[in-house]
Formats: C-alpha cells, structure tokens, sequence
C-alpha cells in the first residue's frame, strides 16, 4: 500500500524542523498534531475535515470483545485529562470514541486499523483485536504528549481530522530483554512491555539462561533456578522466576497484544545449567558458578543421554507455560562445541521443540546445521561479517527458512551510541540512531528475498545493564526505529523525515518518565 503524503502533513513538518538542523531549537508541540505525525509512520494517511475534542463529555464505546481494550484506552487518557471516559457498551450510539471490530475487513489483517476522525468522533476499526490495540498506539499519539503523564494536564486534547489506514510490513517485530546477564523483575519487565507497546511492538523475547545465571523455575531440575540463578554479572544476587512469576508476565504481554518468546540458550552459553547439576559435564565435575562477561567457553555434553533428558524436560515445562509459538533454543557462539557435535546435538533438540508443539528459533548460526521445517533463525551477524556467512543465511531464506533480521551493527540496542556513551558495549561498533534506522530488512542481506524476512527484532543484551533507568537510555530512541523498520511501508522509509517525527516524540518519552538518549542526529522538540 503507497502512502498518501499531503500538502497540509508536509507543510507542518517543515514549520516543525524550521531552523533546526540539531537537538537545539526545535518548535513547541502544536495543539493539533497533523495526522499520521507518529512512529511507527502509517501505511496510509489522508487528512481532512476538523479534529475531534475529547471533553468531559465523551465516552468509549466498545463491542463485547473491544472491552478490555477501552479499558486500557481509558486507563491512559483519564488520569491527564481529569474526565471520566466511561466504557460503554453502546456501539450503535454516535459521538465520542468508538473501538469497532468488522470481521468482514480481511483486507487489515490480524493487526491492521482503520482510524477515522472528524468533529463528531472517532471510529477506530479492525479485523481482530490486536489490530484495536495497534490503532489505539496510533490514536494516543495523535494527542498532545501531555496525555501520558498521570496528574491532570489543561489540554485542550485533539485529534487531527481526517482517515489513517494502517497494516504492518512484517508479521514478526520483537524487542529482547536478557534477563540472564542480569536479573530483572517482573514489574521491571512489565515496564519495558509497556513502553514497547506504544511502538506497535508485537514480540518479547525473554533471554532465560546463559553463563551467568538461569533464570526460571524448573521443577524437575529445581538446583537450575535456586543455585543457577543465584548470582550474576559482577557477583550480584541474581534472582529466578516462578512459574506463577513467568506466567504473569506472559499473561501481562499479552494484554498488551505482545507474544512472549522465551530463549534457553543451547548447547553454549550454559554454564549457568553445568554449576547446578555436575552430571551435565562430560567430566561430571561442576564449573563455578561465572560472573565475568566472557563467552564461548561452556558447552552441554553432546554425546551423553543424560543431556537429552534435561533438554526434554526443559522444553516440556516451558511448553506447557507458554502459549505461544515459538521456543528459542540459542545455538550462538557455541565456540567449545565442535561442528559435528553442534549439528547432531540441534537434530536431536529441534524435534523435541516440535514434539511439545512450538516452531524453533535459534540464532542465525542454526543455518550451519540443518533447521528444521518451518523454523526460525536470527541473523546477527554485522556489514563487515564474512560474504560465505551471509550467502550461508540466504541460503537458509531461499530453502524456507524465516529470517529474522537483528544484525548486531544497527539492531543491539546494547552497542554504545558513541565513544562517549557510559553504558553498553562496543565490539559491533558506534550505533548512533540514524545508523540503528537507516537501513531496510529487504536488502540487508545479497541473495535473501523479501519473503523470506519475517521481520526485525531489537535485542538488548545486559553485561552492563543493569537498572530500568539503563533500558531506558539504550533502548530510546532506537528501539521505535527498529518498529518502524517492521511495521511501516518500505516507500514511507526516509531518515530526514523520521528524523523529524522521531524528534517530536520527545515530549511523550519525558512525559512516560523515559531518561532517553538525546541525540544530537535528532531536532527533539
């Protein structure tokens, strides 16, 4: 679908950025922000007509199946508007706000809208609810920032006038969080879902063990948790889930419409798992537990049973907690598993993740061995990765295999901006926000087809991270760059004018509390 930029969109955008050719000096917010001046950029956007004027007088109307997401929509305007905002069932009634779903609007999708928007009200249309949910990302942010905070604010609260028609490029755009590295709590984690709810982000990927701790309850092998999960980078207390823990963070995901993805790193990156139980070693003697950031030096032991046995009932209990599709089985840097080892240890793990009914992902590296029908793998490699690895990845694509595209040199949100950066890494390199932005998911890799692309993902691994206030500074604004590469049109792809938009959701992030990275590349207002 080509995206409808008008005179009046245009016009407003070069009044916004007059003058500002840095972060210093950009406009105020406007009153009324013109139509489709959000992130992600809608597929289709035609203004028109005079904007609606929330007062205390409106309501949200909702069908049965709508409710819970008018609840949330009031659960969001009402505290800075101060008005009552009552969810009512009356979707025959006009005026105010009305969450419509029309199962006869295939041409949406699961997670497409249709927004319209004049004097009289707004009539917010989808084919499913998760595409309810998306449209109503897109209606907060046609309102002043000031909507987010949660005191009353004195508006006036508008919605531009006119008709926004939205569907997703890709159907998979996910953000990780390594909770391994270290540990992050529940409401910790719930924060981050919220945040990335705004930015139409439809997959958490949880990144469960590694080397420096495990962090879920397992029953059959509880020392996993209790001792595994013990401690982390830099010595710390660590901490685990329970099973009561992992299910409500699913349970919170997915009232926000995001899938949860959980990740047990495998058959490297264990050594969490090997100082917990010594018969996982191939010498039956415990490693230490590790608090370092080194990588690539634990592996399962490939030729023993006793593996398979704790990798079956590893995967039997995170099945049976998650109701999604997909179990990520790791496979990265599996440097002390040699190659023969590697293959025969992912053919015998692949069909266990189908035997308790999941699709697998793993990390890109699962290309060098045989991934099974219908699986995942994520790219992560970099620009300057070899061209045998790539064509290795494109490959894969060509032959069925869904890519999901990560690529550690634009899409690590861990990767310091610049040199000056305090927090995160810089092995990838320097990823400033046009960097993270300005590239497409159809091109990235020579030889891989479009349709071979599942979609983007934002990983954010932790060896420095270590408080909600350090994902808020690495992740923003980089990660709604890397929402917008999977959500948004490929003709609507333009870095002066995301630049623009991007630096007008500033406001919003203050106003959400969100310490993010004022970049220099960006005319925040």
């Amino acid at each position: 679908m080509t995206p409808r930029r008008t005179l009046p969109l245009l016009l407003s955008s070069l009044l916004l950025a007059a003058g500002t050719s840095s972060g210093a000096g950009a406009a105020a917010e406007p009153v009324v922000r013109p139509l489709g001046d959000v992130v992600p950029a809608p597929a289709s956007v035609t203004p028109g007509g005079e904007p609606y004027t929330l007062t205390r007088a409106t309501s949200i109307r909702v069908q049965h199946e709508s409710r819970e997401i008018g609840r949330y929509l009031a659960g969001v305007l009402r505290p800075s508007t101060g008005y009552p905002l009552p969810v009512v069932d009356d979707h025959a009634a006009g005026g105010g706000i009305l969450l419509r779903l029309d199962r006869r609007a295939t041409g949406l999708g699961d997670e497409g809208y249709e927004l319209r928007s004049g004097r009289a009200g707004v009539v917010l249309t989808a084919h499913a609810p998760a595409g309810l949910f998306r449209g109503v990302q897109t209606l907060r942010q046609q309102l002043p920032a000031a909507v987010e905070r949660r005191t009353v604010q004195s508006g006036p609260w508008k919605i531009a006038g006119g008709t926004v028609t939205d569907t997703p490029r890709f159907a998979y755009r996910g953000a990780m969080l390594d909770v391994s590295r270290h540990f992050f709590t529940v409401d910790q984690v719930k924060r981050y879902i919220d945040q990335l709810a705004l930015y139409k982000v439809n997959k958490l990927h949880l990144h469960l063990s590694d080397d420096q701790g495990w962090r879920l309850a397992v029953d059959s092998w509880p020392r996993l948790a209790a001792y595994g999960g013990s401690t982390q980078v830099g010595g710390g207390a660590g901490g685990s889930y329970t099973k009561d823990d992992y299910r409500e963070i699913v349970r919170y995901a997915a009232s926000r419409y995001q899938e949860v993805v959980p990740e047990i790193d495998m058959p490297g990156h264990t050594n969490a798992a090997l100082a917990s139980y010594p018969e996982l070693n191939c010498d039956g003697v415990a490693p230490p537990l590790y608090t370092g950031t080194n990588v690539g030096f634990s592996s399962l032991c490939v030729p023993k049973e006793r593996t398979y046995d704790f990798v079956e009932d590893v995967i039997r209990e995170l099945a049976e907690l998650t109701p999604g599709r997909y179990l990520h089985i790791g496979g990265d840097e599996a440097h002390s598993t040699s190659h023969a080892d590697y293959a025969a240890f992912m053919d015998r793990v692949q069909p266990l993740v189908a035997t308790y009914g999941k699709t697998v992902i793993g990390w890109h590296q699962l290309t060098g061995a045989r991934p099974a029908p219908g699986a995942l793998a994520q790219y992560w490699g970099l620009d300057r990765s070899s061209a045998a690895e790539k064509e290795q990845v494109a490959a894969a694509g060509r032959a069925g295999t869904g890519i999901i595209l990560s690529p550690a040199d634009r899409a690590y949100l861990d990767m310091k901006y610049t040199k000056e950066t305090p927090l995160g890494l810089s092995w990838a390199g320097y990823v400033e926000v046009r960097r993270s932005y300005d590239w497409d998911p159809a091109t990235l890799l020579p030889g891989l087809p479009e349709e071979a692309v599942a979609g983007v993902e934002a990983p954010l691994w932790t060896e420095t991270i270590s408080q909600s206030a350090h994902i808020d500074r690495m992740a923003f604004p980089r990660v709604a760059g890397i929402a917008e590469l999977g959500w948004s049109p490929a003709a609507s792809h333009d870095w002066e004018a995301y630049r623009l938009r991007l630096g007008r959701q500033g406001p919003r992030l203050d106003a959400l509390g969100i310490d993010y990275y004022r970049s220099p590349q960006v005319p925040w207002v």
